[in-house]
């Protein structure tokens, strides 16, 4: 029996003896209970993964589809996935690896400026596995950011279960009285040969010294010196500082399962009609011949 995976999912009322199920696809692990967040646009609900705010390429599966709340919105879905389609997005790369993106006058120049900007002050790198990391350890290293982009505790144990077979590097920057200046951790992706950057905090005092575009450069140096062909800045749209260390786009593939009827095709700004484009909503594979290939293997 085919499982219809762009149905909603009908909840049952489980026994107490019942142990939850656990699902693993790639990096993740979830539950029915576990595997979603509530986000608005506009006051209107709707459901995105508890990967989306800080980890990189969300695996889809299934049971990952058959267990989510609607209307869902999955982003960033592997490149070599056979699940989403592109939106209008693209993820930033920047190729360290490349001795152009070294070379280049307008970059080296801004580069040179940066690190004359923080020369006085003390930066330090360190690589953590993931598993070793803690709720506590994440608020220190990121709880104003979070609280200031409305990133729940949700989120941030999704971030905690996608890096628990993965490393983190983690830059840090402080002043001369050592006060620190910022904190960027970043996801290790040996299977990408690329850096994924996850989050950054700094210090408001220190904004008119660009923190966050100095510690991309920390990132990138890091990088270039340890066999990695790319930084992964993220979405860019929004984003123009970025431009600075950009030299490949990627593109984002996404999955959105709404009703027609839903609110979220009534508001001109929702994510329906500004990240998908004409007919990708509720399109749920991005190839029909690997479609019809990979959905006859799926069973209920």
């Amino acid at each position: 029996m085919q499982m219809d995976l762009l149905s909603s999912p009908v909840e049952s009322r489980r026994p107490i003896s019942t142990p939850v199920q656990t699902h693993r696809v790639g990096h993740q692990s979830f539950t029915s209970a576990n595997l979603c967040i509530k986000s608005t646009h506009n006051d209107i609900v709707y459901y995105t993964t508890r990967w989306d705010a800080l980890c990189p390429y969300v695996d889809v599966s299934a049971e990952l589809i058959a267990c989510a709340k609607r209307p869902l919105i999955v982003y960033a879905v592997p490149p070599e996935s056979p699940y989403g389609v592109p939106i209008n997005d693209h993820y930033g790369l920047a190729d360290i690896g490349d001795p152009a993106f070294w070379s280049d006058s307008r970059r080296a120049r801004k580069f040179g400026e940066l690190a004359k900007r923080f020369r006085a002050f003390r930066t330090e790198i360190s690589v953590v596995t993931g598993k070793s990391l803690d709720l506590s350890q994440m608020l220190e290293m990121g709880g104003v950011h979070f609280a200031k982009c409305e990133i729940e505790r949700g989120e941030i144990e999704g971030f905690l279960d996608y890096v628990r077979d993965l490393d983190v590097l983690v830059v840090r920057c402080f002043d001369q009285n050592g006060d620190q200046i910022f904190t960027d951790v970043s996801i290790l992706l040996p299977e990408y040969e690329q850096i994924y950057g996850s989050f950054c905090q700094w210090n408001d005092q220190y904004r008119r010294f660009s923190p966050g575009i100095y510690a991309c450069l920390a990132v990138c140096e890091w990088g270039r010196d340890n066999g990695y062909r790319h930084y992964n800045l993220g979405p860019v749209g929004d984003y123009p500082y970025k431009e600075l260390f950009v030299t490949t786009h990627q593109p984002i593939y996404a999955i959105a399962l709404v009703s027609p009827r839903h609110a979220l095709w009534k508001d001109p700004t929702s994510p329906l009609l500004t990240d998908f484009p004409p007919g990708g909503v509720n399109a749920l594979y991005r190839n029909t011949a690997v479609a019809k290939s990979f959905a006859s293997e799926q069973v209920a």
